[in-house]
């Protein structure tokens, strides 16, 4: 379908959804520290928001910055090399207790930010014994940031103006809720897990690159012709060619898309379509087209801007900006499950379960 764009974009988790993020495995610690991150209500409600006092112009503008200038490659454009960050504690949705706030001031964001940090700490151990198991993940393990971007917004979404996602079409809705089913169901085969339990495919690896609760680290290397990006998530690896070609057939999808890039100014504009069905970033479907622009702000910061369109499952485009900050290298590699050895564990237990309901004795095991 034609895209809309002119030109070259802890809950305890129930039983019944338990085979696609089994105990103990990362991906459930994930979706725990991005419900904390990404809609903390119960942290903003506490959190400073200068209601019925007129806010100054230090709260609703972002901190002016100084000029820089960019150092430049052999081909005279901006040189974006480097290991980057996209760790923090800046909410992907503006939480309505801040409706109409587009910035913190820095005493609001450093309050929010302590907040946030006791609110999500992973060391407090669970209520009941289900509890505990499913956030057996300690702070050890994660790696969400310990402040509010640099640029100080109140939400990653900057575009609509209410820093909200725009509802799911009617047929997004419907594909949404046919998911959740099949997520419900015990599986036949390992096809049927998520694409997080079988390490393929990570909701903040992109496009569009957000952040999460660990893993936030992505290396630019960056030549005339290409420019790639190392992705710390599962190790996946982005080649973008920057020499005008076309993307690919429309008929061929791919796991992060087909990406082109081109040169605006001092910015890089990177071009995705090409998506399979079966990744879903918050509700998209083959028809995602990402456009992400690459900036360098400063000598240690990254403005990334991605704007998202999907006339089949968003009702209108939207747009997305976090300010990346520059980290202390090298990547290494994330080895996700080494050899996926749970899958079969899985698989064995949703075996037993049916003969169990067949009304089957477990066989016992022979030494």
């Amino acid at each position: 379908m034609r895209s809309r764009f002119q030109g070259s974009t802890n809950r305890p988790l129930r039983k019944e959804v338990k085979w696609r993020f089994p105990l103990g495995h990362r991906s459930l610690a994930w979706l725990g520290a991005a419900a904390l991150v990404v809609a903390p209500a119960s942290v903003l409600a506490q959190a400073p928001s200068g209601a019925g006092a007129k806010p100054s112009i230090a709260a609703t503008r972002a901190p002016a910055s100084k000029a820089w200038t960019a150092p430049l490659t052999a081909d005279g454009h901006p040189d974006l090399q480097g290991t980057w960050s996209n760790a923090s504690l800046t909410p992907f949705e503006r939480p309505k207790e801040l409706a109409g706030k587009e910035f913190f001031t820095e005493q609001e964001a450093a309050e929010y930010a302590r907040r946030l940090i006791d609110q999500s700490n992973r060391d407090r151990r669970g209520a009941t014994p289900e509890e505990d198991v499913n956030g057996a993940y300690n702070e050890a393990f994660f790696d969400r940031g310990t402040k509010v971007a640099s640029n100080l917004r109140t939400s990653i979404v900057v575009d609509p103006a209410d820093g909200r996602v725009p509802p799911l079409t009617p047929e997004g809705r419907e594909a949404a809720a046919a998911r959740a089913v099949a997520q419900r169901r015990r599986p036949e085969g390992p096809e049927d897990f998520a694409l997080p339990v079988r390490c393929i495919m990570w909701p903040t690896a992109g496009p569009p690159m957000v952040p999460g609760g660990y893993n936030n680290n992505y290396q630019i290397v960056q030549t005339r012709d290409y420019v790639a990006i190392d992705i710390e998530m599962i190790h996946d690896v982005r080649i973008i060619p920057l020499d005008g070609r076309p993307h690919m057939s429309s008929v061929i999808g791919q796991w992060m898309g087909d990406s082109v890039g081109h040169w605006e100014g001092d910015t890089l504009v990177v071009d995705t379509t090409n998506f399979t069905d079966k990744t879903h970033f918050r509700g998209s479907d083959r028809n995602l087209h990402v456009v992400e622009r690459f900036t360098r702000t400063g000598a240690d910061t990254l403005r990334y801007r991605f704007t998202i369109d999907d006339p089949t499952a968003f009702t209108k485009p939207w747009t997305g900006e976090i300010a990346m900050s520059r980290a202390t290298g090298p990547i290494y590699e994330y080895a996700c499950h080494e050899g996926n050895y749970s899958l079969a564990s899985m698989l064995a237990g949703a075996r037993a379960e049916e003969k169990a309901e067949a009304g089957e004795k477990p066989r016992k095991s022979s030494k």
